[in-house]
C-alpha cells in the first residue's frame, strides 16, 4: 500500500519554507489530542507503535492531510509543489499527486478481496455501493470485513487508495461512525463530550452545517487521534479475551479429585455412575455430565458480557457437555471449565456416592496459566495432512454454527440468529454479527482461516446484505 517512493519530491518539499512549519502543524493535529488523553509524550508514542510503525501510518496520515489543506493565505502545498517542480514528475504521478489534493479520508469495508488484484470497499460514514479498487499489495493482508480508515482516489482509469491506512477494529470504527452521525443533533452537554473525543477546536455547531464530505474532510485528524489511542490501549494492555462457557460462568478450569474409601470397590462405583441420568458413559471408566434439557432455555437464563467468547462442548446429539468423570487408579477425577460447575459436579457426585468417596483436592487453573505451561513442542497425536486437518476443522465448525444458529446470541438483544431475521432491524444486526465471526475466522491461522460462511448467509435469508 506504500507509495513512498512516488511521492518523494513532494515529501522533500515539506522540509522548506513555508511548508516545514506548517506541516509541523498538521502533525501536532495528528498526535496531540492523543497525548493529552494518555498522558504521554510524543517521543513516548513513538517507542510504543516503534518508529517504522509510526511513520507509516501517523505520519503518512498527517502528510496526506497537509496535501489537501488550504492555509489563510490560500496557499496549498500540492499547488506550489506542481507548479514549480511539476515538470520532474512523470503524467502518471502528477496525476495521483492531483487526486490527493483533492482527496477526503473516510471509514470503509472491505469485501470481495482477489489476491493481488482488487477489492471493495464500502463506505461506512457517507453509505452507497461497495467500489472496486484495483489494488495488489493490500490484497496481501486485507481480510473479508475488515475495516480501515483511508483515501480511496480515481487516478485515471483506476480507482485506488492512497499510501495511508489506518486499520479499524470492529467496535472502534462503530464508536466513530456514531459520533460523526450525532454531529447534527446535540445538546450542549453532548458537544462538549464530543470536543473531547475530536479535540478542543473542534466546532460542533460549525461542522454539523457541512456536507458529509466537507465534514470528513475537517476532522481528517481523528481518525488518526482514535486509532492511535486505540493502538496505544493494546500495545500497553494486551487483552485476554472474556472466556465464558455456555452458562455464563468464568472460564477456570477445576479438577476435583476423590479418593475411593476403604472397602469401595470400583465395580461399585461405576454402577452407581452408570445408573444417573446426567452421566453419559463413554468407555468403562469415563462419563461425560451432560444436560439433557434444551440449551437455549439454559443460555438464556444469564445475559453474557457483550466482548465475551462462548466455549462449549456438545454431545452427538447435540446435548451440552458441563464436565467428564474419571475413574483411575481408586480416585474419582471430576473435570469441569469453571467454578461452579466443580461445585455442582461436587454435590452430584456426594450425593450420589456419600461416605463411598473421601474428601476431595480441588485444583483449579486460570486461562493465563494454562497458556503458560502449555508445552508448545509436545507431539501431535495424529500425524493429518492440510486437507484432512481442514475437513476435520469444517466439520466441526459447520455442525457448531449449525447449532449456533438456533442459540440466543448476546449481540442480537439475545435472540437466535433465526429469530432475529425476521425484523429489519434484527436482519441489519445478523449481518453485522456474521461480518464480525467471518472476519476473525478469515484474520485466523491455520484451517480455520479458509472456512467458508456462505451458507449462514444464504441459510438466513440475508445473502442481499453480504456487501
Amino acid at each position: 500500500m506504500a507509495r513512498k517512493h512516488l511521492l518523494e519530491g513532494l515529501m522533500k518539499w515539506t522540509t522548506r519554507e513555508p511548508w516545514r512549519d506548517r506541516f509541523e502543524a498538521v502533525l501536532e493535529d495528528h498526535v496531540l489530542p492523543t497525548c493529552d488523553e494518555t498522558g504521554l509524550e510524543t517521543d513516548e508514542v513513538v517507542s510504543i507503535l516503534g518508529e517504522d510503525l509510526f511513520m507509516s501510518t501517523v505520519w503518512a496520515c498527517a502528510f496526506e492531510d497537509m496535501l489537501t489543506r488550504e492555509f489563510g493565505d490560500g496557499s496549498n502545498i500540492v499547488d506550489d509543489y506542481l507548479k514549480r517542480r511539476g515538470w520532474k514528475e512523470t503524467a502518471s504521478v502528477r496525476a495521483y499527486i492531483a487526486a490527493l489534493r483533492n482527496s477526503v479520508v473516510s471509514l470503509y469495508e472491505v469485501s470481495d478481496v482477489v489476491l493481488d488484484k482488487s477489492f471493495r470497499a464500502r463506505d461506512l460514514v457517507r453509505g452507497g455501493e461497495p467500489v472496486l479498487i484495483s489494488e495488489r499489495s493490500a490484497t496481501r493482508t486485507l481480510k473479508q470485513w475488515d475495516r480501515f480508515a483511508g483515501r480511496i482516489v480515481q487516478v485515471e482509469q483506476r480507482t485506488q487508495i492512497s499510501g495511508a491506512v489506518l486499520p479499524y477494529e470492529y467496535e472502534t470504527s462503530e464508536n466513530l461512525i456514531e459520533g460523526f452521525r450525532s454531529i447534527g443533533n446535540l445538546s450542549r452537554k453532548e458537544k462538549k463530550e464530543l470536543a473531547k473525543m475530536f479535540g478542543e477546536d473542534f466546532d460542533a455547531a460549525l461542522i454539523a452545517n457541512l456536507s458529509e464530505t466537507e465534514r470528513l474532510r475537517a476532522v481528517s485528524s481523528t481518525f488518526t487521534t482514535c486509532w492511535l489511542i486505540d493502538a496505544i490501549d493494546r500495545a500497553e494492555q494486551p487483552e485476554m479475551p472474556d472466556l465464558r462457557n455456555a452458562d455464563g460462568d468464568e472460564i477456570l478450569q477445576c479438577t476435583v479429585s476423590y479418593p475411593l474409601a476403604d472397602g469401595t470397590a470400583d465395580d461399585d462405583v461405576r454402577t452407581a455412575l452408570d445408573s444417573c441420568a446426567d452421566l453419559r458413559p463413554a468407555t468403562a471408566t469415563h462419563w461425560n455430565w451432560i444436560r439433557r434439557e434444551k440449551r437455549a432455555a439454559a443460555s438464556a437464563a444469564r445475559a453474557l458480557p457483550s466482548k465475551s467468547l462462548t466455549i462449549e462442548t456438545t454431545g452427538d446429539d447435540g446435548a451440552l457437555v458441563l464436565g467428564s468423570v474419571k475413574l483411575d487408579a481408586r480416585t474419582l477425577v471430576l473435570s469441569v471449565n469453571s467454578l461452579e460447575r466443580s461445585e455442582r459436579g461436587s454435590e452430584l457426585l456426594s450425593t450420589m456416592l456419600g461416605e463411598r468417596i473421601g474428601q476431595p483436592l480441588v485444583v483449579t487453573e486460570t486461562v493465563e496459566q494454562m497458556l503458560a505451561s502449555r508445552d508448545a513442542d509436545a507431539p501431535r497425536p495424529v500425524d493429518l495432512s492440510e486437507e484432512e486437518q481442514r475437513a476435520i476443522v469444517h466439520d466441526y465448525l459447520d455442525r457448531h454454527y449449525r447449532d449456533t444458529l438456533d442459540q440466543p446470541v448476546p449481540s442480537l438483544g439475545n435472540k437466535s440468529p433465526r429469530a432475529a431475521v425476521k425484523t429489519k432491524s434484527g436482519r441489519a444486526k445478523v449481518a453485522d454479527w456474521l461480518k464480525m465471526m467471518e472476519n476473525r475466522t478469515a484474520k485466523s491461522d491455520g484451517a480455520m482461516a479458509s472456512y467458508s460462511f456462505d451458507w449462514m448467509w444464504t441459510e438466513l435469508g440475508i445473502a442481499d446484505l453480504r456487501r
